[in-house]
C-alpha cells in the first residue's frame, strides 16, 4: 500500500523545518510552545499556532 504524498506547496517554511517541528512534537512529550522555543533557539521564528496547524 502506498502512503499518500504530502504537498508542501504554499507553505511558509521548508519541508525540513515542518518535518522537524512535527517530529519534536510527537516524539517527545512537549507542548507546542516548547517546540516553538526550541526552534527559536535554532534561529527559526515560528509561532506555536503555526506548528499546531
Amino acid at each position: 500500500m502506498n502512503s499518500p504524498t504530502i504537498s508542501y506547496k504554499n507553505h511558509r517554511f521548508p519541508q525540513q523545518i515542518i518535518a522537524h517541528a512535527v517530529w519534536l512534537y510527537f516524539r517527545f512529550p512537549l507542548s507546542l510552545r516548547l517546540v516553538e522555543e526550541m526552534l527559536l533557539e535554532r534561529g527559526i521564528v515560528v509561532s506555536y499556532e503555526t506548528i499546531r496547524r
